[in-house]
């Protein structure tokens, strides 16, 4: 049903999906601790999301992409948080591995979005004018 609900959006909507759409912006990981503190998160939570879970449809991401508005150049709309973890969807898309997460496709947000401080912690934290 999901994908038969995902086709009939793409028919509807001319906005590009997860392989339409840039996998990096490019800049260079400044933390190198974030790969092992994102596996040993990903180790601690899975069994809580398994029994959550038990139909596998959640999807975990690092340093992944979350396309949330469609802007020029494109990876200007997308954030990439350290780790994120959204319910509710297959851990890939189309039975292909999730190159970025698209909203406009998927319709269902990340619960939960970290970003790894390094450093005082200073360029990790929100820059948002109130």
């Amino acid at each position: 049903m999901t994908s038969a609900i995902n086709r009939a959006t793409e028919e509807l909507t001319p906005f590009p999906d997860h392989t339409q759409l840039p996998e990096s912006d490019g800049s260079f990981v400044k933390n190198w601790q974030e790969h092992p503190q994102s596996i040993l998160l990903t180790d601690s939570i899975t069994p809580v999301l398994k029994k959550l879970h038990p139909d596998g449809h959640y999807c975990i991401g690092q340093d992944l992409g979350i396309y949330w508005r469609l802007t020029d150049p494109p990876e200007k709309g997308a954030e990439a948080p350290d780790w994120f973890y959204v319910g509710n969807v297959p851990p890939s898309f189309e039975g292909q591995t999730r190159r970025s997460y698209v909203l406009w496709r998927e319709y269902i947000s990340p619960l939960i979005a970290l970003e790894f401080a390094s450093g005082d912690g200073r360029e990790e934290r929100d820059k948002t004018p109130l």
